[in-house]
């Protein structure tokens, strides 16, 4: 089993329903036992600032499946919800799943980089991903992850209620 943790966005169509509900379905995925769920997050749009600030969290479980076979099953639920993907990147979305780690491995191939790209700068990610995974926890070719968060800026991300 392989200990993964993927990073869930939305800003479209009621984007903290989305979230809980992608949840659900990533954990009734075969294959996957969900081990921990931050809270959600908001935070204001990367790229273009005329789209809807996001609601972000972070999902950790435990799979048998290889990470090719693991980024097919995210971008079918992202279809399922309604992405669409285009040539612009950073744009609104219903929802957006990114595999930031897969175990230990790194990966650098045309369809998956892990650990994912921008994940020891991004606020939306290291401050949900903290509250679910050991401060220990040493992301590859990047550190620590007491460290990342130390040097990681708010960037105007808040933690919602409830």
């Amino acid at each position: 089993m392989t200990r993964v943790y993927i990073g869930l966005g939305s800003n479209l169509d009621s984007p903290s329903e989305k979230i809980c509900q992608a949840r659900k379905v990533v954990a009734s995925l075969e294959a996957v036992t969900e081990v921990g769920f931050s809270s959600l997050y908001a935070s204001p749009p990367m790229g273009p600032q005329d789209q809807p600030d996001y609601v972000n969290a972070v999902m950790c479980f435990d799979t048998d499946l290889k990470a090719t076979e693991l980024l097919s099953a995210m971008q079918k639920v992202e279809h399922d919800f309604g992405r669409v993907r285009k040539e612009q990147r950073w744009g609104a979305r219903t929802l957006d799943l990114d595999i930031l780690l897969f175990g230990d491995e790194q990966i650098n191939s045309a369809d998956l980089i892990v650990p994912h790209v921008g994940i020891s700068e991004r606020a939306f990610v290291l401050y949900p991903l903290a509250e679910i995974a050991p401060t220990e926890l040493v992301i590859p070719g990047k550190g620590c992850l007491k460290q990342l968060l130390d040097n990681c800026a708010l960037d105007g991300l808040e933690k919602l209620s409830g």
